[in-house]
């Protein structure tokens, strides 16, 4: 029984601990600010309309590291193959 208290103490440590993955992969690339922006945007106008300058600011910062991810994954493929 022991057993069992420990692994559910462990358990709930760690969904304490975890970050939602959509939150850890916008902090990764740089655009938190953006993202919160229009969460700030959509909780004061609840109208996505009214957030456009907000969306599109995200969705050009998010663009940029998607394209800079690319380029960084396409240098690591060609410097792998180099080696071999």
């Amino acid at each position: 029984m022991s057993t069992q208290g420990h692994t559910w103490a462990r358990q709930v440590k760690k969904e304490d601990e975890e970050e939602d993955p959509l939150d850890q992969l916008i902090s990764r690339s740089g655009c938190a600010a953006s993202h919160y922006a229009v969460q700030e945007c959509m909780a004061q106008h609840q109208d996505w309309r009214q957030c456009q300058p907000q969306v599109q600011a995200f969705r050009d910062c998010m663009s940029e590291h998607q394209a800079r991810r690319r380029e960084e994954l396409q240098r690591r493929k060609e410097q792998g193959s180099a080696h071999h």
